[in-house]
């Protein structure tokens, strides 16, 4: 084969719709010469049939594979024509032979490295002063303010670190060894090792246990795991809302509205407290159960100050024939730290979210069962086929491709920093002395003639029925607010929930991260009592109406007052994550 080309290293080719005879009859006595360069294809002619003669010197006509093609040399002041390309025809181009590759110098380099730098590596101040101005705000807030949300903390400079760190860069859908993105294997590494110290923060072996760090949320969490296990309209059960329960466990209000995905894809039943004494009623639950015949019954809350009898709702599961299922977001810091039972003993799959009393940055996670089912239940809606345990390759799909995109790498690593904190003495220490706290502060307002549900705590939280104050928790939360104290309103069983929440959540593990013991919540319990005071005396000026009451509160001196002493307060403890005020 000659694989000889024309002399010229600038030639452009054209292709000839029209060949002459000759040139066709000798492409076709050597079909596999790719080119010919003869003589007998040097012709003149036109482009198309129809342009200008060309000087034979200019062009080159050879046949390639059988088709006659015809190389020009450019030439300046010819340009392409759109209307001659559209017939066919095709001219040389007008512009001169391409310039020569740019050569990259040093100063290039620098200029364009200085820009990524003048846009990349400006300090927040300066690249948004606005919302740096918000965030310093509410920096000062939480320094000299007073945390009682039962569901919020502190995180160290660690956590935050990892928060910030260019792991948010990366994305990385799918789960560690089948990502759908390359470059993801420092990444895996991260994720594999979340998943050993989250099974050993718990005392889990992986053989029984295994777990899942992607969920975005607790509820998140909830969610996935009735993707994976049930079927669109399937029942669970969970405890109610007005109970102490969460609303990710299906609720349904009393006009039927549903509130949460779970109750819209899926059929709920709440069980309740007793309304004599705020406990659990484990007999009307059973019986509500094995009516209902929920697929997942679950145990745990957001609001219930005592502990859970999971023993007894693991009977109940297998009476009916259900997984059992526990979120054990509020308590996850005290069963890690052994300060109460452990749902583990007891239950299928366990869900959590990583912050609260972890300590960690905000999201859920999500431990299954897997390996041999050993429980033995004939028609149990838990046990797999052969005896396996069937859950994990089912929530992990659910969590992803089913319900959320990559997994926030920042968020997995921050939760692997906190797990490793969590497996120490003074991560059980300072679960210890919450729970200390607690009971001090639920001894404080007992003194106080206040009515605490249940009569008091055996975790972290206490729940204030304000109604014998005649206060709502809206209101309430509200004084404290501009007091500088945060909780949060609740419903108290028995009152209108939905619209007027009768008392307020009120949880230690905020301020004991912060360093506060038994006798600084006795001090916190005073000026809980002061906020009752002034809302009382509010509410008796200006009225129940929302609108009147809060205008009472505006440049109230017993407010400002007391703002001064809390602020006075907290600001004497220490912030964890290097930005004390």
């Amino acid at each position: 084969m000659d694989l000889s080309r024309p002399e010229s290293s600038d030639l452009s080719l054209g292709l000839h719709p029209h060949v002459n005879a000759h040139a066709r009859a000798h492409a076709r006595a050597a079909p596999l010469r790719l080119f010919d360069d003869s003589e007998d294809t040097k012709t003149e002619g036109s482009v198309g049939g129809g342009g200008a003669a060309h000087d034979a010197d200019d062009d080159q006509h050879f046949s390639l594979l059988g088709h006659s093609l015809c190389v020009k040399r450019p030439r300046q002041g010819i340009h392409w024509s759109a209307a001659a390309t559209a017939a066919g025809e095709v001219s040389s181009s007008s512009s001169t032979s391409r310039p020569a590759k740019r050569q990259t110098t040093a100063a290039d380099l620098d200029t364009r490295r200085a820009a990524v730098r003048a846009w990349g590596n400006q300090p927040l101040a300066d690249a948004d002063p606005d919302v740096h101005a918000l965030m310093e705000l509410e920096k000062a807030r939480q320094v000299r303010g007073i945390e009682l949300i039962a569901s919020e903390n502190f995180v160290c400079r660690a956590v935050l670190d990892a928060l910030g760190s260019h792991l948010t860069n990366k994305y990385s859908e799918g789960h560690p060894g089948a990502r759908y993105y390359g470059g993801n294997q420092h990444i895996d590494a991260i994720e594999r090792l979340c998943h050993a110290r989250a099974l050993a923060a718990f005392g889990l072996d992986a053989a029984g246990w295994g777990v899942n760090v992607q969920p975005y949320s607790c509820t998140s969490a909830n969610l996935a795991v009735y993707t994976g296990l049930l079927l669109p309209g399937d029942r669970i059960m969970g405890l109610e809302p007005p109970s102490g329960g969460h609303v990710s466990h299906g609720y349904l209000t009393p006009s039927g509205k549903k509130v949460s995905g779970a109750s819209i894809f899926f059929e709920s039943l709440s069980y309740k407290v007793n309304p004599q004494n705020g406990y659990i009623d484990y007999d009307k639950l059973e019986e509500r159960a094995m009516d209902f015949h929920p697929k997942i019954l679950i145990c745990g809350g957001s609001s219930y100050p005592r502990e859970w009898d999971f023993a007894r709702m693991r009977l109940v599961a297998d009476k009916c024939g259900a997984v059992l299922m526990c979120d054990m977001a509020h308590i996850s810091g005290l069963v890690a730290a052994k300060e109460c039972r452990s749902p583990f003993d007891y239950c299928d799959v366990v869900t959590s979210t990583t912050h609260k009393n972890l300590r960690g940055p905000r999201g859920g996670i999500i431990f299954f069962r897997r390996g041999k089912n050993l429980r033995k239940r004939p028609g149990s809606f838990a046990q797999g086929s052969e005896s396996d345990y069937d859950f994990e390759d089912k929530i992990n799909f659910a969590v992803f491709p089913s319900l959320q995109g990559g997994p926030h790498n920042n968020h997995i690593a921050a939760l692997a920093i906190t797990l490793k904190q969590i497996a120490t003495p003074d991560y059980k220490a300072y679960i210890q002395q919450v729970k200390k706290n607690a009971q001090a502060l639920a001894s404080a307002l007992l003194r106080r003639k206040c009515r605490l549900v249940t009569g008091g705590t055996d975790n972290h939280l206490v729940l204030w029925d304000l109604r014998t104050f005649g206060l709502t928790g809206k209101n309430f939360e509200k004084v404290c607010e501009m007091c500088h104290i945060s909780i949060n309103k609740t419903p108290i069983y028995g009152d209108n929930g939905s619209i007027s929440p009768g008392g307020v959540r009120i949880g230690t593990p905020a301020m004991t991260t912060r360093g506060c013991l038994e006798d600084d919540f006795e001090v916190i319990a005073d000026f809980l009592i002061r906020a009752t005071q002034i809302a009382g005396s509010v509410l008796k000026e200006h009225g129940k109406v929302q609108k009147e009451f809060l205008r009472g509160l505006e440049n109230n001196k017993d407010i400002i007052e007391l703002g001064n002493q809390v602020e006075a307060f907290a600001s004497q403890f220490a912030m964890p994550g290097g930005f004390d005020v």
